[in-house]
């Protein structure tokens, strides 16, 4: 149900590291198919080849909309990041990346460290979000955020005619990296900020270091927010939750939020809950990254960010006058830049 055209499909087995991959790489039209390498104890090959299906596509209308000369891609590797992963299994995965010869660039995700991709660039240059002492861009979960929390504002000042966060509540959902450099800003500009994550641990830490609350309820759905901000694993807007939320805007940094785009956008738009397309609001990191490519420094990279701010308005605006959901107006941008760059071929 995932697969979209998706041009190549690569599966990679090495029995000796325990390294069990799949690169997905959608589309190549606009440039090289950059996405990260995420590390999941996948329940099976199959949900994990759903995963990098639905992830390699996110990034192609990421990097269109972005207006970025590059394709989508994505990697899953199949296991457990805590016990699994080894030097040896990061080496063999960067040869399977460097034996598709640029065709896709990587970059790190969810279990995935900045230091791994110093690893596989030992093997491979086709990697980037290195560490800075490599020459890299670093960690891109900080500028993620930046972008998040700049299509938030932006759906903010749609949904109340203001992008003042003062007194607004917004629960986040995943405090990893980026949802926690997203509490950082909400908490700075007075929201009322409630966290959620599995890992009790990261919860007070977080709690602790801006002075927010952590939730302890059932059912974080059907509290009344103003933003509901999901920052962990990918669709938690489905045929359950839908009709359980009661918040006015969701805007957070998870990929492929919607379950179904086209149903659940649509169910969206009818309860009148304002969606940020995660695709458009969390492309900081994939900013940042191919900033490396395109040797450009810092003021580029956070101007392109705070760009976000500027595209997100246009695009709820244009999803209100044509009456489309904000997926879709998202979606038509991208795609119209995808369809240009063929035609020119």
């Amino acid at each position: 149900m995932s697969f979209d055209d998706h041009e190549q499909i690569v599966f990679c087995n090495d029995k000796d590291t325990g390294l069990k991959a799949i690169i997905g790489i959608h589309n190549t039209v606009l440039g090289p198919a950059l996405g990260g390498t995420r590390m999941w104890n996948y329940a099976n090959e199959w949900e994990a080849l759903n995963d990098v299906l639905r992830l390699s596509r996110g990034m192609t209308y990421k990097s269109a909309i972005t207006g970025l000369n590059l394709g989508g891609g994505k990697a899953v590797l199949i296991g457990d990041a805590k016990t699994q992963k080894t030097p040896e299994y990061m080496l063999k995965f960067g040869e399977f990346v460097h034996s598709l010869s640029g065709k896709y660039i990587t970059a790190e995700d969810v279990g995935m460290t900045t230091a791994d991709m110093d690893l596989v660039r030992t093997v491979t240059p086709h990697v980037t979000g290195v560490s800075e002492a490599n020459g890299g861009s670093g960690n891109p979960s900080p500028i993620t955020a930046y972008g998040v929390f700049m299509g938030l504002k932006a759906a903010t000042n749609y949904k109340f005619g203001s992008d003042n966060l003062d007194g607004k509540v917004v629960y986040v959902q995943g405090i990893g990296n980026v949802g926690e450099n997203l509490v950082k800003h909400l908490s700075e500009e007075g929201a009322k900020v409630y966290i959620s994550d599995i890992n009790q641990e990261r919860l007070e830490e977080v709690r602790d270091k801006y002075s927010v609350n952590i939730y302890t309820g059932s059912n974080l759905y059907a509290e009344e927010m103003d933003i509901y901000a999901p920052c962990a694993l990918g669709a938690t807007i489905n045929d359950q939750t839908i009709n359980q939320f009661n918040t006015k805007i969701i805007a957070g940094a998870a990929n492929n939020q919607l379950a179904d785009e086209q149903k659940h956008g649509k169910m969206l738009r009818e309860k009148g809950i304002v969606y940020a397309p995660d695709f458009l609001i969390n492309a900081g990191g994939i900013i940042n990254v191919y900033a490396e490519l395109e040797n450009y420094g810092r003021k580029e990279i956070m101007s392109k960010t705070e760009n976000i701010y500027n595209t997100t308005l246009e695009i709820l605006k244009t999803a209100d006058s044509d009456k489309i959901t904000t997926h879709q107006a998202a979606f038509n941008i991208a795609q119209a830049r995808i369809d240009a760059r063929k035609n020119e071929k």
